[in-house]
């Protein structure tokens, strides 16, 4: 086992390089009044790390440009996020040149990338190195060429475009490259040039989409996109660029730490699920079909995927030591995760206790266990805002679900291993978030690519309660994917969906006028009731919605609203709503304290 810790210790030590690592001082290299006609691959790395250390200082200004004054403002996470995943994918792979450079950065954003802005940045940077294919350099005309190929793909990727958005931006963007490169060969002055468009573009935004405008911001996709650029340009001119934080380790430590108070003195859970282990296997010396193979021995849940360059390892084994040492054996392993699923379950467990005792099972009284898949079966994938809705699509029948929601939307491939983990080929995904659309659409394609190719189809759920009517309407027994997907998705019409949260901001939107600190309710997403009573504003919303006809109301609170609280919620609309029946379930979703389903 020492060869394995010698290993561990590796990785870790190759992760903090990645962190610490200085590229070249820009700046240095290109003195101020001397044109510079070309960058190569070192260049663009450092331009790159520029951007996502700059966008890194500044995601959490990004994260505030909110239309709704609600507490889940995510689009500077989300594109943080996918351009780490580039930038750590150009780490990972080098590259000779700048075409390499861009691939890299373009295959690792593509799959890292999360919600809407994240997958959009990706597509940027799709089209950006589609254009800078075997390009050993880049001069002002190729990057002109190459950003106007990168607009073009962020539009194509979106069914219906909309200005005053990251699209807009990044148009702005191609068409300043292109000025610019017509009137110098200084890439220093076609980078100043997109930079100052980029900013003007941000401003313009409200002029072109009325709602920003009336909620007094700006785009935050677009604010994102400026940051990506506006770091290259101050790493080119020697303005300060600061190392970003690692957004993803904050909220995971904090929980851990939390959980550790505990340990050692407590009664241990059965030894029953073994471990979750994942690793990447660098130059194996293997066949990925024989990896594939040997790991599926192994234990449950196998997924090996990748090429003769990299493998991706995942399995569920009761001794994570033998995966590990398989690994060590058949090439260099990196990015090794080990966690304990008996213990995951004690925390799953402890969260769903609370639910449960205030009928967080009610919505699935009448639902059957998941059934066994096999090829002819569809499998359903689901994302879901917290433990609570976990237990509860599964109940409903899903057979796998992803933890996501508003503020930790997944990442591509994440959805895409969701997918891929379920041994049938036909699959329905519910992002319930149209935040979480694009990428599970994104997932689709990419899984549609896979040796064994699968027929996803995404049905469009925008809320939790429409992903909780669609699977209600799933039958296992229907082997024709479109009719199922028909029927599942003919529910979402039948059920409107409401939110309670509380202000983080002054706004007036849609002539609600909302102080900082208010209760706010918004149905079907749209901002209705506002005041300083969690229990009045939710009631005013629950009125404004359509109960009319309706046969059920549905309260899901979230993981910070007391179960008495809820219970006395439950008790004034049943008294509120003496014809309709209510149940009260237990979400476990962060930020908004009740979510409300009439159907």
């Amino acid at each position: 086992m020492v060869d394995i810790q010698e290993q561990i210790e590796q990785t870790a030590g190759r992760e903090a390089q990645l962190n610490q690592e200085q590229e070249q001082d820009l700046a240095e290299k290109y003195p101020a009044g001397e044109p510079i006609i070309a960058f190569d691959a070192t260049d663009l790395r450092s331009l790159f790390r520029a951007a996502y250390a700059w966008l890194g200082h500044n995601y959490e200004l990004v994260n505030r440009l909110n239309v709704f004054p609600v507490p889940d403002g995510d689009t500077g996470t989300n594109m943080l996020l996918t351009i780490k995943s580039a930038w750590f994918n150009i780490v990972e792979r080098g590259g000779l040149t700048v075409g390499d450079v861009a691939e890299a950065a373009a295959e690792g954003a593509h799959h890292g990338s999360r919600g809407n802005s994240g997958v959009i940045l990706g597509q940027i940077l799709h089209g950006f190195s589609q254009s800078l294919h075997e390009k050993a350099t880049i001069n002002a005309s190729d990057l002109a060429a190459a950003l106007r190929q990168a607009s073009e793909a962020a539009y194509s990727a979106v069914p219906a475009p909309v200005e005053g958005t990251i699209l807009t931006v990044s148009k702005e963007i191609s068409l300043a490259a292109e000025s610019a490169a017509r009137k110098s060969r200084d890439l220093r002055a076609v980078l100043a040039h997109i930079v100052e468009a980029a900013d003007l573009a941000v401003r313009r935004t409200p002029e072109l989409l009325p709602v920003l405008k009336h909620a007094g911001v700006v785009d935050s996709g677009g604010k994102g996109l400026f940051f990506v650029f506006d770091g290259m340009y101050r790493a080119l001119t020697g303005q300060p660029v600061q190392q970003p934080e690692d957004v993803e380790s904050t909220a995971v430590v904090k929980a851990r730490f939390e959980r550790t108070v505990r340990k050692g003195h407590r009664p241990l859970p059965p030894v029953q699920w073994g471990f979750d282990v994942q690793f990447l296997i660098e130059q194996p010396n293997k066949p990925i079909q024989t990896i594939a193979s040997d790991i599926a021995a192994m234990g449950d849940c196998p997924l090996v995927e990748g090429d003769d360059h990299l493998v991706k390892v995942h399995v569920h084994v009761p001794d994570p030591g033998v995966a590990l040492s398989y690994g060590v054996k058949t090439g260099f392993i990196t990015d090794v995760i080990v966690e304990n699923m008996d213990d995951m379950a004690v925390v799953m467990q402890d969260q769903l206790v609370q639910g449960a005792a205030a009928g967080a099972t009610a919505v699935a009284r009448h639902a059957a266990e998941p059934p066994a898949l096999d090829e002819e079966t569809t499998g359903v994938v689901v994302v879901a805002p917290g433990t609570g809705f976990a237990g509860i699509f599964t109940d409903l029948g899903a057979h796998s679900i992803v933890e996501g929601g508003q503020s930790m939307n997944p990442s591509v491939a994440e959805i895409a291993g969701a997918i891929r983990q379920l041994p049938t080929r036909k699959v329905i995904v519910l992002p319930n978030n149209s935040n979480i659309h694009m990428a599970a659409q994104q997932a689709a394609k990419l899984t549609a690519k896979d040796k064994e190719p699968r027929e996803v189809k995404v049905i469009a759920t925008r809320t939790v309660p429409q992903g909780v009517a669609a699977l209600m309407a799933y039958d296992p027994s229907v082997t024709d994917l479109n009719e199922l997907v028909k029927r599942m998705a003919n529910q979402l019409d039948s059920v409107e969906s409401g939110e309670v949260t509380q202000a983080v901001r002054t706004a007036d939107v849609d002539g609600v006028k909302v102080q900082q600190g208010d209760m706010i309710g918004l149905r079907n997403g749209k901002l209705v009731s506002c005041g300083s009573s969690l229990t009045e504003v939710a009631l005013d919303l629950l009125h404004k919605m359509d109960t009319s006809g309706a046969g059920l109301i549905t309260i899901y609170y979230g993981d910070f609203v007391a179960q008495a609280a809820a219970q006395n919620f439950a008790d004034l609309v049943r008294d509120e709503y003496p014809d309709q029946d209510v149940e009260l379930a237990y979400g476990g979703q962060p930020h908004y304290h009740f979510i409300l389903s009439v159907e």
